[in-house]
């Protein structure tokens, strides 16, 4: 199994940044791919930002330009560096992981981290 904890949730007012971290655990040769949805209440849980282990990324248009992923292998960890955050940013985030590039952005999802609350308002 793997095991993923997420922390850096907090509040912060428009035009802000805050930096998510995923700690992944356990039999992380697993994991093939990473990444970061989130969901808004009464919406429906969706997908942010993904990585690879090839390096490769890829962002949903609404984050394009504002949310960075990366991922330190030294320390099992993948980052969400958001800037620009707007009130539409506000929600639970939740760190993914799985085996296929392709369940992961399907919401196959294997993996699931606790979720870290992130609210954007003045």
């Amino acid at each position: 199994q793997v095991q993923l904890v997420e922390s850096g949730g907090g509040l912060v007012q428009p035009g802000g940044s805050l930096r998510l971290s995923c700690v992944a655990s356990g039999m992380i040769f697993r994991i093939n791919a990473m990444g970061w949805y989130r969901q808004a209440p009464g919406k429906q849980r969706e997908l942010v930002a993904t990585v690879t282990t090839g390096g490769t990324t890829n962002y949903a248009d609404s984050v394009k330009g504002r949310f960075t992923i990366s991922e330190d292998n030294a320390k099992n960890t993948v980052y969400l560096q958001m800037n620009s955050l707007k009130t539409e940013d506000t929600a639970v985030y939740y760190c993914a992981a799985d085996t296929s590039y392709r369940a992961l952005v399907a919401g196959r999802v294997s993996w699931w981290g606790q979720g870290t609350q992130v609210t954007v308002s003045s």
